[in-house]
């Protein structure tokens, strides 16, 4: 099965055709369709493309969801015997988006790596 590694919001994700994740707030409405630009690797069984840093010519085309928020973190601190105690939390704001497909593009860095090998 096909998959890729891509980077958006500052981590890398594995994603397949098909799986949906929840990336850091991105702008879009449901529905609204995506492209994420920064390919690191790509897998098709045995054959693997690797970036240097980035395939070139690789994108990852995804459908926004939903946006939603992560469960709520809570933060408690407290000195004992001091009368001290201070709670902060928050909730991180999400993105929920679909995988709709891989796209290597017509020129991989591997691929031309292979051609100038065979010639």
């Amino acid at each position: 099965m096909a998959y890729a590694i891509i980077k958006t919001g500052g981590r890398q994700y594995r994603v397949a055709e098909g799986d949906t994740i929840d990336v850091d707030l991105l702008e879009g409405d449901a529905g609204q369709k995506m492209t994420f630009g920064e390919v690191l690797l790509h897998a098709d069984g045995d054959k693997m493309t690797q970036g240097s840093p980035l395939v070139s010519g690789a994108s990852v085309s995804g459908e926004v969801v939903e946006q939603r928020k992560d469960k709520k973190v809570v933060a408690f601190k407290y000195r004992r015997r001091k009368g001290y105690h201070r709670t902060v939390g928050h909730r991180r704001k999400l993105t929920r988006v679909k995988i709709t497909g891989i796209n290597l593009g017509s020129k991989s860095k591997k691929s031309a790596t292979d051609k100038e090998a065979t010639e």
